[in-house]
């Protein structure tokens, strides 16, 4: 098997590239390593110490990338079909902006704000401080919600009438929410709560979210 993926299997970029390869009906194999305590190797193939690593043995001994954005890039040329990234010019814009958008300061307040005082605090031994989610989930993630839901209306699809990389994503975020034990208000957001149950759906992303959350669960959570 020529492919490697280096991370920690509940992290949102290393689910996105996972979903990505499922997609593509790449084999692969998942090496945990985790961000927080990489091996000292770790640093010669991601500079920033971030995960996810793809290393493609069949490209070469060194040939490695980091940064989940990047390698889903390289596996749409490694295997075009299906394609993952909308043909036309501006709907594969509009992916790439939502792919952007989702990995900032979405992840970013998903991450810290929500994921790290529940799932991680639970990880290292403490207790989840479910005041601080909760504050995050009423004053910070509300716009987030909001902006996707009026963007994905009564569609299937974000960008460009096809399943493509943004919406995996947009919805590997969401995945790491409900680890936590949230999830947007239907009545409010329904558009979205719709789209994320038909996108969470696809056996892509169904099968790393029981393998998940079989690890989540022996948390209490």
């Amino acid at each position: 098997m020529s492919l490697i993926v280096y991370g920690g299997a509940i992290s949102p970029f290393v689910r996105k590239v996972r979903v990505f390869l499922a997609e593509k009906g790449l084999d692969y194999k998942l090496e945990q390593v985790s961000p927080f305590q990489p091996p000292e190797w770790f640093r010669e193939i991601s500079p920033l110490g971030r995960i996810p690593v793809l290393r493609d043995e069949a490209a070469g001994p060194d040939a490695t990338l980091p940064d989940s954005s990047v390698i889903c890039a390289y596996l749409e040329r490694l295997k075009p079909e299906p394609a993952l990234y909308p043909k036309d010019n501006l709907a594969y814009g509009r992916a790439l902006w939502f792919e952007e958008y989702a990995d900032s300061e979405f992840a970013a307040n998903v991450g810290m704000g929500v994921f790290r005082p529940v799932v991680l605090a639970k990880m290292m031994g403490k207790e989840p401080d479910r005041a601080a989610a909760e504050k995050t989930l009423a004053e910070k993630l509300p716009k987030y919600f909001t902006y996707l839901d009026a963007a994905i209306g009564s569609k299937p699809f974000l960008a460009g009438g096809a399943f493509s990389v943004a919406d995996i994503s947009v919805a590997t975020h969401f995945v790491n929410l409900a680890h936590a034990g949230y999830a947007p208000d239907a009545k409010t957001w329904p558009n979205l709560v719709r789209y994320l149950n038909e996108i969470h759906a696809r056996p892509s992303f169904a099968a790393v979210i029981a393998e998940e959350r079989g690890f989540v669960s022996k948390l209490g959570l």
